[in-house]
């Protein structure tokens, strides 16, 4: 299998023919247009790396229910206010969460409807997968 440098060659000097080393010239042109900017990519690997953390992944289960203060939070999920507060600060900087001042509390929420549907299509493909239905 060629190496994608060597793919970024071949598709650079392709002029119709088809090289031995490329199965489907079209389906490599379409595929390759699919495939969003590397700016895009490196924000999205961000949030994926992100989510990636149990820890992390509990607060956006929490908040994917109802929002609630760190405090309330530390206590839902079992960390101290500061661990959560730490988390909140990097999932905050992704835009997965945001907070709402009332008072002295900070009560946080999922930033958006598509953050609650990215974990719940997770959640939704490993309990599929755990029950064989794949």
């Amino acid at each position: 299998m060629a190496r994608p440098r060597k793919i970024d060659q071949l598709m650079d000097s392709l002029d119709g023919s088809c090289d031995d080393r490329i199965v489907d010239v079209g389906a490599v042109r379409a595929a390759r247009a699919t495939v969003p900017a590397s700016e895009l990519l490196g924000d999205l690997a961000g949030i994926f790396a992100a989510l990636g953390d149990p820890t992390r992944l509990r607060i956006v289960a929490a908040l994917s229910h109802r929002e609630l203060c760190v405090c309330d939070l530390a206590a839902t999920i079992r960390q101290t206010e500061s661990a959560v507060s730490h988390q909140l600060r990097l999932l905050r900087s992704l835009g997965l969460v945001q907070g709402r001042r009332a008072g002295r509390r900070v009560y946080y929420t999922l930033d958006d409807q598509h953050v609650g549907r990215l974990y719940g299509e997770a959640l939704d493909h490993v309990r599929r997968r755990a029950e064989g239905v794949g």
